[in-house]
């Protein structure tokens, strides 16, 4: 049996073709799938071949309660091999990265998509 791994992450957003349009420019990623979700919403998957986000939004979209800092989550985090491009992409994207690091063994930032959902992009090269 392969090593597990996962294979997605599903986030409510309050517009999943922008959130779908942000992961793809930043990640190079592209949309699997897309089309109705569970009690009626609507959910587009965004990744590359093996792995993705499900951003999802229900019919009369989320309340806003459901994109308080750390509920239910922390942060998405993100490999990548080239971190500067990334947070050139980021930026060209209207976000803002904060919270810079180095540390053994890699470099980090983090930045909140438009809904407040916190990412970690993370390179170890």
């Amino acid at each position: 049996m392969p090593q597990p791994y996962i294979e997605h992450v599903n986030l409510t957003v309050s517009d999943p073709e922008r959130m779908a349009g942000l992961l793809n420019r930043l990640f190079d990623w592209h949309v699997r799938w897309e089309g109705a979700a569970r009690d009626n919403g609507r959910v587009i998957h965004v990744g590359d071949e093996r792995t993705y986000l499900a951003v999802y939004t229900p019919p009369e979209g989320p309340d806003a309660d459901a994109f308080a800092k750390g509920r239910p989550l922390n942060h998405v985090g993100i490999l990548v091999d080239d971190l500067d491009a990334i947070e050139r992409r980021v930026i060209d994207a209207g976000l803002v990265p904060f919270a810079h690091a180095d540390y053994d063994p890699g470099r980090r930032f983090y930045f909140l998509d438009y809904d407040g959902t916190e990412f970690e992009i993370v390179s170890y090269g």
